[in-house]
């Protein structure tokens, strides 16, 4: 059986800069070739990043993918690597935007993957499968392609898949049993959702048995606005077996040998294009001459084993941050401190995605702020390291109503408002990506004040339910007292009940059920779309349910307004639930 020494790029482009990401493909093709790579693969869209959304649309964007892509097959010839066979995602297209008046049916944007061998494009590939749910909106901007590229690569015939391709049974898997092929390379750009990962290995191994033949899945890692992608690449044969596994949330070159079966029968001459299996054509191609089989002993990627929730959370949401505000190019970001724990964990992120010097805490304390929550607040920073200061707002909120007549929740905004005036007057003046603290939970029942605690350009925690924030609190303490670090998180904020303290002994549990309780009716109607009759079912309190839903469905404008942030759960608010503000259906009791 032929040996072909792979080699799966996970790496981290960034949408819109088509240079940066040909020279991550070019260093990266150095490094396999280096390592004795005779294929090498990177993402879905790797040149331009992804999602491109609307970027599809404009035709100038389109036009500098393509040139983008035949100009790094000849620079990676240029770079004396073009013996060797790479597979990069890119956006291409055979038609006008399906937008414009002048579309054509089945012509358009097309999600692409390039086989680039001795400067040119060898061969390409059109996804088939074009995912519409969730963050997904490919059916908005691609045409499906109805074509199976089968490249014959040192002996073995090879089917180039990307991404949703290997989520939905048929289509190229099938047709790649049909055309017995031993290899099908699949490229993605899949983000990250909490055990997505345990769901991930077993969907591989069903789509290898459904092909018949190993499956080399390489996935990109980093950040892009609201989405981020872990990586855990991997190679599965076709009997399931996992090969070797790539680490998650970081950039990483996974090298294995893989043993494929022979092409049965000699290429067509010429290449046979006009097979049909399972309604998409396959379309052959060759490639003479790769770069010989290495001698020595084998090359083996090893297996990472995946790590606890809280651990791959935690990583998701520091990679979101980071990239965010690196790629955003912010020089620092500055968050309130409340000594509270939301604040707190928010803050750890920071440090732990910036370092203490690109992270500043300040201090907003008030006339009901207590004193255990501005040493807490001085605690966090002491133990982090961050830019710590103090900016009182009493005399501002007296100066407001000294020539306002406000009493009740007016005054408690009103204390909120002015903690976002500062927050941003810092960020005007010194240039600070302003952070926002308010966890998931809080945003599904309004529990905020607009353009108070909810300003900010970035929110980290906005996927995070209460109680998850809790666990992560715990977890990243944890982790550095095994690490021999100073915890960063005080363990007053952890362990003192929640309260935005904004009137005297305010507690959320006043105002909102506990957050054990809260939480599971949220997951349930936000996460898992259950109506009220579900929720009860479930063992809900019927009354609590009532006010819970009742207050998810009025504050849908508030969440409208708020700051992007990094998704981790199956339906984030934003770019997965989307639901109309002007909305009169109930949840009737």
């Amino acid at each position: 059986m032929p040996t072909l020494r792979l080699a799966l790029s996970q790496v981290n482009p960034s949408v819109g800069d088509l240079a940066g990401n040909a020279d991550l493909v070019r260093s990266w093709t150095r490094q396999a070739a280096d390592a004795g790579a005779q294929l090498v693969l990177f993402p879905e869209m790797m040149l331009t990043g992804y999602p491109v959304e609307d970027l599809v649309f404009r035709r100038s964007f389109v036009a500098a993918s393509q040139a983008a892509v035949q100009r790094l097959a000849a620079d990676l010839a240029a770079d004396g690597l073009g013996e060797l066979p790479v597979v990069v995602g890119y956006l291409d297209a055979d038609g006008p935007p399906q937008v414009s008046g002048d579309a054509e049916p089945g012509r358009g944007a097309r999600n692409a993957a390039a086989l680039l061998h001795r400067g040119v494009v060898a061969a390409r590939y059109f996804k088939h499968h074009l995912p519409n749910y969730g963050v997904f909106d490919e059916d908005r901007y691609f045409v499906s392609g109805d074509a199976l590229t089968v490249v014959r690569i040192g002996g073995v015939d090879v089917a180039l898949t990307i991404c949703e391709d290997l989520w939905q049974a048929g289509g190229p898997f099938a047709a790649a049993r049909r055309a017995g092929v031993g290899l099908v390379v699949n490229i993605n750009g899949s983000p990250y959702e909490l055990n997505k990962d345990d769901i991930r290995l077993p969907l591989v191994r069903r789509r290898a048995a459904e092909a018949g033949a190993t499956i080399a899945y390489v996935n990109m890692t980093g950040g892009q606005d609201e989405l981020v992608f872990e990586g855990d690449s991997m190679i599965v044969s076709a009997d399931g077996e996992l090969l070797t596994r790539a680490p998650q949330f970081v950039e990483h070159l996974l090298v294995h040998d893989v043993e494929l079966p022979a092409a049965a029968t000699p290429p067509a001459t010429p290449p046979a294009t006009g097979t049909v299996a399972d309604d998409m054509r396959i379309v052959h191609s060759t490639l003479d001459g790769i770069p010989p089989s290495p001698s020595g002993p084998a090359a083996t990627g090893g297996l990472i084993e995946p790590v606890a929730d809280e651990a791959e959370v935690w990583q998701a949401l520091v990679l979101g941050l980071r990239d965010y505000v690196n790629k955003n190019r912010f020089p620092s970001v500055v968050l309130g401190l409340s000594g509270g724990i939301d604040s707190a964990v928010v803050a750890a992120l920071a440090v732990d995605a910036l370092g203490p010097d690109r992270v500043v805490g300040v201090s907003l304390p008030s006339q009901h702020s207590s004193e255990h929550s501005r040493e807490d607040a001085a605690d966090l920073a002491k133990r982090t390291g961050l830019d710590y200061r103090v900016e009182p707002i009493q005399p501002m909120v007296d100066g407001f109503l000294a020539n306002l007549s406000l009493s009740g929740v007016a005054v408690e905004n009103l204390q909120a408002r002015v903690r976002g005036v500062i927050l941003m007057a810092l960020s005007n003046q010194e240039g600070h990506l302003v952070l926002t603290t308010g966890n998931k939970s809080e945003l599904a029942v309004g529990y905020s004040t607009l353009y108070g605690d909810s300003v900010g350009g970035f929110n980290p925690v906005k996927d995070v339910w209460k109680t998850l924030i809790w666990r992560l609190a715990k977890w990243r303490n944890r982790d550095a007292a095994r690490r021999g670090e100073t915890a960063p998180i005080p363990e007053n904020s952890i362990g003192k009940p929640p309260s935005a303290e904004l009137s005297p002994g305010q507690l959320d549990s006043d105002s909102l059920p506990d957050y054990d309780v809260l939480d599971p009716i949220l997951i349930g109607y936000v996460d898992g779309d259950l109506g009220r009759d579900g929720l009860v079912e479930s063992g809900h309190d019927p009354a609590i349910v009532d006010k819970v839903l009742r207050l998810v469905d009025t504050a849908e404008y508030k969440r409208r307004q708020s700051a992007p942030g990094t998704k981790i759960s199956m339906k984030a608010f934003g770019r997965d639930r989307r639901l109309p503000i002007t909305n009169r259906w109930r949840e009737h009791g």
